[in-house]
């Protein structure tokens, strides 16, 4: 992929590699512009992020990366942050970054994609489960404060699917993505997982082709060996709904490239 946004380091204490490695990783797969935006700090779900002490380490270690291989790829500064009421830092919001996404991990804190917690899905009614998903999905669009949305249907993680139409339950959110002008990313991790399918399913890209939504791409890589995963079948994905260009992000600005 000639853009790659979303992907790790070991700060997030779930990733392994060396963060020189994803670069290497990513200059082999001909990326042209990749994102390192691990997950930020917040006073909740610890074990899983870095701390606030360690964003100057991280933005430092990212930016020499840039500087040492500026002649063959363009390195990328990002948080991925979790949209939880009460917990954002404020801290990572006005850090100097070119771009934040917004992701949905936790719906009222309850862990809805760590394994630790499935079973809440057993005890739970799954439209509703999903209702609530979509509305803080739309929540974090009507915020303003990030430029992608991480892993749309993230939801969808370990195939418990609802049984109203997604496109009903999602509609909502779409439409406040599309007023916020966000991208949506288009994220390979869900074939790594239980699902087994690329984020977002085939309705909600139907939407976002429906409303004219820019998208673009993200191995989510939590290893250097993920970088550039399954790249050929994502474009081909995108294809298939008819987009040829995809977004990336300098200071906060939204740039287009085709794929």
């Amino acid at each position: 992929m000639s853009v790659d946004l979303h992907n790790h380091t070991v700060l997030c204490k779930h990733a392994n590699g060396k963060n020189e490695d994803y670069v290497k990783e990513a200059i082999k797969n001909k990326i042209r512009y990749f994102g390192f935006s691990d997950h930020a700090p917040m006073n909740f779900d610890k074990k899983h992020r870095m701390d606030l002490n360690q964003m100057q380490n991280y933005e430092n270690e990212v930016l020499l990366l840039r500087e040492k291989y500026k002649k063959k790829i363009n390195i990328l500064l990002a948080y991925e942050v979790d949209f939880l009421n009460g917990f954002i830092e404020e801290k990572v919001l006005k850090a100097d970054t070119d771009y934040l996404i917004g992701s949905v991990h936790f719906i009222n804190q309850w862990g809805f994609d760590n394994p630790e917690f499935i079973g809440e899905y057993k005890s739970r009614d799954i439209d509703k489960i999903w209702q609530d998903y979509f509305e803080e999905i739309k929540a974090l669009a009507k915020s303003s404060l990030f430029q992608i949305v991480g892993h749309i249907d993230l939801i969808k993680v370990f195939n418990y699917l609802p049984k109203k139409d997604v496109k009903i339950i999602a509609k909502d959110a779409i439409k406040e993505i599309k007023k916020s002008g966000m991208s949506v990313e288009i994220n390979a991790a869900g074939l790594r997982k239980p699902v087994g399918e690329i984020y977002p399913s085939r309705d909600i890209m139907e939407l976002l082709c429906e409303y004219d939504i820019p998208i673009t791409f993200s191995s989510d890589a939590h290893d250097p060996t993920q970088v550039g995963f399954k790249k050929e079948e994502l474009y081909k994905y995108a294809k298939d709904f008819g987009y040829t260009k995809c977004s990336y992000y300098i200071k906060k600005e939204m740039h287009m490239i085709n794929f």
